[in-house]
């Protein structure tokens, strides 16, 4: 369990802390990897793509990077992503688990790999590098989870059967996890993006027309941009979010509230 805070600490410091984020090569994952970095932590970046410019910006931070290149479409990489960042790090105190993809088509047509490439990645990978990393916080009594789920862990959306599936899924193990481990000193939340001017919402984005009501519906008035995940990504990672368990926090300019 974790003590109680001494009147001087900032509840909000990483300092000495040791953060693995997957997908952190680009967008929202190179986002919150560098705000934990100004936050004071390392940070091992995970991604199957080039890391090397994300660790340029957390070195130039004056943090420690790791990068670890792993395809999380399988199984394989997953105890030694977390073994290689303990080692090469010096621990694991905050895994994000950000790495994700996307497939759209109409749910008449939806093919059995674009379901299976979806689930893999985005829920199945997500749950077992949670556990990877739960043994070792378990074991030593502290640590954070921070799971990346979607609007779609709360709507239908449309065209994306697979996605909607997984970030759904993600919400439910968001809480069973917590569940489980809140009286263990390991912390299980989630953020919820609104719409992000990522590689993700390139169509959307494209589409003048989907453009334009997904705009009118925001109450922000505009798309959200992966630094708007920063600070959600510091609170769940740090001593203050310490009584926070099971919580799925939107960070979406008010979609939700419209």
């Amino acid at each position: 369990m974790s003590p109680v805070l001494e009147h001087h600490e900032n509840p909000f410091s990483l300092h000495g802390r040791v953060a693995l984020v997957t997908g952190a090569n680009r967008g929202l994952g190179q986002a919150i990897a560098l705000a934990l970095a100004r936050a004071g932590a390392d940070v091992a970046l995970v991604a199957s793509g080039d890391s090397n410019e994300t660790a340029a910006l957390v070195q130039a931070l004056g943090r420690r990077a790791l990068v670890l290149r792993a395809d999380l479409s399988s199984l394989d990489p997953i105890e030694n992503v977390v073994a290689d960042t303990e080692r090469g790090l010096g621990g694991l105190d905050i895994l994000v688990n950000n790495a994700g993809v996307i497939r759209r088509a109409d749910a008449l047509d939806f093919s059995e790999q674009d379901w299976d490439e979806v689930m893999n990645v985005n829920l199945k990978s997500a749950f077992f590098l949670a556990q990877a990393a739960g043994r070792r916080m378990v074991a030593n009594g502290r640590g954070k989870i921070i799971n990346i789920a979607s609007m779609l862990s709360f709507q239908g959306g449309i065209r994306v059967p697979s996605y909607t599936a997984s970030k759904s899924g993600l919400a439910g193990i968001t809480r069973l996890l917590a569940n489980e481990w809140a009286g263990k000193g390991v912390n299980v939340n989630a953020i919820a993006p609104g719409y992000m001017s990522t590689d993700n919402t390139a169509q959307l984005r494209a589409d003048e027309g989907r453009n334009r009501e997904i705009l009118a519906r925001i109450p922000a008035g505009r798309w959200g941009t992966p630094d708007d995940l920063g600070g959600a990504a510091v609170f769940l990672a740090g001593r203050a979010s310490d009584y926070v368990n099971g919580a799925i926090l939107p960070v979406d300019g008010g979609w939700l509230a419209r």
